[in-house]
């Protein structure tokens, strides 16, 4: 008797485990696609969110960079303005528009390493130097 109340246990717990794993396996078909679609919409929200944090990140640089050429700007506006008080200053000081370009080219010739250095005349023209070659060249 005891085998058979043991074969009738065992027939019971087949049977419950058998119908577990049929509520089982009907809940995953059924859970299972709505589990995909939430999954889905999860995905879409990541998306959108990297994507807004992406376009205010560009805004910011973009304001950065405006920003950055407003002050870069102001600052060109001071120094121009600033040279141009020197030069006003120069030109004044060394009578006038004619002697600041002479007081320009004296620096410029100052400045120059070159050893040869062509002056202009009163028509404009630079003096040139034809004999000098004639001579070097007759010995």
């Amino acid at each position: 008797m005891a085998y058979r109340d043991q074969l009738q246990a065992n027939g019971g717990c087949t049977a419950i485990a058998g119908a577990i794993g049929v509520v089982l396996l009907l809940g995953l078909f059924i859970v299972w696609p709505q589990y995909r679609v939430y999954q889905q919409r999860l995905a879409g929200e990541a998306a959108l969110a990297e994507a807004q944090s992406s376009r205010q990140v560009a805004i910011l640089e973009a304001r950065a960079k405006k920003e950055s050429a407003v002050s870069l700007a102001e600052a060109e506006v001071i120094r121009a303005e600033g040279a141009a008080k020197a030069n006003q200053i120069l030109q004044n000081s060394l009578g006038g528009p004619e002697g600041y370009l002479r007081y320009l080219q004296i620096q410029a010739l100052e400045d120059s390493k070159a050893s040869l250095i062509y002056v202009p005349t009163e028509a404009g023209l630079p003096v040139t130097e034809a004999r000098r070659l004639e001579r070097q060249q007759q010995p």
